[in-house]
């Protein structure tokens, strides 16, 4: 009478296991495009860059990340999930020794790029593998392990910083062996790439990407010991149909009648365009000097930047609790609308600004009492609204909204939209902020509200569905 129960809690235990293992690829992704945050002014005054190359230093990664998310679908599905995982480990590594030790702006962006190339792959595979190993019914909180897992990295480089820069008396410090603490920054990433690809070697293969390749009894033996598939030999049949397996995936199979592309495609790329362009990545980027400009200094703001990152973590566990139960498209619109308010609320804070000039004759915004309060409050507002809902939310419905046979393909084309809107919006903020931060901040706080509509008139839910019912 017992049996059922407990192989049952085994498989489970299973399945969030390789889904952890597989999440750490969001880990080193948000490791990877956050520990710039506590480096950024410190490089920038070693290489004397002006705020245009700054802009590009801090996103270059971003142009790795676009073409890793753009080819990773093609190789997956030729080569396997659990291979793309293990260059990606390798991308991380080389990317954290080389950015660390880099002579100048040039070599430290092609190292940054070569990050970006793990970065990519990782956000394309870690949410379709998840999709393809978990059951339907905790799917949803599954996929959202890739959010938190992201949270979670950008919560430990921005730690991580913090230390080093108060160990060395600041990022531009000698720390050890005649190395300035923002090199050592970089190079920590080392440690959790070479954990995720001694993880990735230990994780079964898709069951899915299995039956494509017509490997049935690796598939069975993946679903019966990891997903607790009742009928296994059903479940097979039913991934073959959907597969329509004669028919090899590729991008063709991506076209359709809206504006060359299938509509279900189009969704999934809005939905990533729509999630960078309301500025979340401005906080993980730049919060340390957003934090300056009201008034801390750099200690204070690389501590309020770890304060932030762990209430992204708070509340991206809050939307795993919820995913499954109130569903997709409810946390999206209830998140467009908190967003949209918190962005609004800094963009008219930052019109009490005023500007200081600095001895080297630069220039910042800084925001007096009580504004500096209110700027401080929305600001981590948008982070709740933002964590709770579209964070880890767009990852489950791009892991999960697309049929099977092009769910890899699809995934890869959404996001490199998404690495490319996220190299738009951190390449233009110091331009932007340069006009003025209403306006950076009124932008975001237009697009957080579009997105609302968007869920509201093209967003289907997928709560319970199983993959193999996405049309």
């Amino acid at each position: 009478m017992h049996r059922q129960p407990q192989q049952h809690r085994r498989t489970s235990g299973r399945v969030i296991g390789i889904a952890i293992a597989a999440a750490l690829g969001g880990f080193l992704f948000g490791f990877d495009t956050a520990v710039i945050n506590g480096a950024v002014d410190a490089l920038a005054a070693d290489f004397e860059l002006a705020a245009a190359i700054k802009g590009f230093a801090v996103s270059s990664a971003l142009l790795g990340c676009v073409a890793g998310a753009w080819f990773a679908g093609s190789i997956a599905n030729r080569r396997g999930r659990v291979p793309v995982m293990l260059v990606a480990a390798v991308l991380f590594l080389v990317s954290s020794i080389g950015s660390g030790l880099a002579f100048g702006v040039v070599d430290l962006i092609v190292w940054r790029v070569v990050g970006g190339l793990g970065v990519g792959a990782a956000s394309v595979i870690a949410p379709a593998y998840i999709a393809e190993v978990s059951p339907a019914g905790i799917r949803g909180r599954l996929g959202s392990l890739q959010q938190l897992a992201i949270v979670s990295g950008i919560f430990v480089a921005l730690l991580s910083n913090a230390v080093l820069a108060a160990v060395a008396g600041g990022s531009n410090e000698v720390l050890w062996f005649g190395i300035d603490a923002w090199r050592w920054m970089f190079m920590a990433e080392a440690i959790p790439a070479v954990v995720y690809g001694v993880m990735s070697l230990r994780l079964p293969e898709s069951p899915r990407y299995l039956v494509r390749k017509g490997d049935y009894d690796r598939a069975s033996q993946v679903l019966l010991d990891f997903t607790g598939e009742p009928d296994v030999n059903l479940k097979i049949q039913q991934i073959r149909d959907s597969l329509d397996s004669e028919k090899a995936e590729s991008l063709r199979d991506l076209a359709g009648p809206a504006l060359g592309l299938k509509p279900i495609v189009w969704v999934g790329l809005l939905l990533s365009v729509f999630q960078q362009f309301v500025g979340i990545n401005v906080i993980f980027y730049y919060s340390t000097t957003l934090w300056r400009s009201v008034g801390f200094d750099e200690s204070s703001a690389l501590t309020t930047s770890v304060i932030t990152s762990v209430t992204n973590i708070v509340v991206t566990i809050v939307a795993i609790l919820l995913v499954d139960r109130v569903g997709r498209r409810a946390l999206l619109l209830a998140g467009s609308v908190l967003m949209t308010v918190a962005l609004g609320t800094m963009a008219l804070a930052f019109s009490f600004a005023e500007l200081v000039t600095a001895d080297d004759g630069s220039t910042s915004a800084q925001l007096g009492a009580p504004w500096s309060i209110i700027a401080l409050i929305a600001a981590n507002l948008f982070v709740v609204g933002f964590g709770a809902t579209w964070g880890p939310v767009v990852w489950v419905l791009l892991g999960e909204m697309f049929p099977n046979r092009i769910r890899a393909s699809a995934l890869a084309v959404a996001a490199a939209a998404q690495w490319l809107a996220n190299f738009f919006i951190s390449t233009t903020f110091p331009i932007f902020s340069n006009i003025s931060l209403t306006f950076a901040y009124g932008f975001y706080a237009f697009f957080s509200l579009l997105s609302f509509f968007f869920v509201l008139w093209r967003v289907r839910e997928t709560k319970g569905r199983e993959l193999e019912e996405m049309t």
